[in-house]
């Protein structure tokens, strides 16, 4: 199993919905690291475009791309574009898991 970079581009002024929805993505999010698909995963900082980066465990782009689609926050359109790109971890700690 591989480990896939995924990137969320959140929709324009989706700034509430994601307050409001951010509980059951959360939640989401913790149900799959419960069962070791994400790995880490987080918004990106305020200076930049608004999205997060996921780090799934998966076989393929195509699946890890599969575990963001009941996530709620794709459920009620606030992601506009979402991508993954398999990731080799080469150094530090995340590396010696691998």
């Amino acid at each position: 199993m591989a480990v896939y970079a995924v990137t969320y581009t959140y929709a324009e002024n989706s700034t509430e919905a994601r307050d409001q929805h951010r509980p059951a993505h959360r939640a989401y999010l913790d149900e799959l690291s419960q069962r070791n698909i994400n790995l880490c995963s987080g918004p990106f900082g305020p200076d930049d475009a608004p999205g997060a980066l996921l780090l799934f465990r998966a076989d393929s782009a195509q699946e890890a791309l599969g575990h963001t689609e009941p996530d709620p926050f794709r459920l009620e359109g606030l992601v506009t574009d979402v991508s993954a790109r398999e990731w080799i971890p080469v150094l530090g700690p995340l590396a010696q898991e691998f």
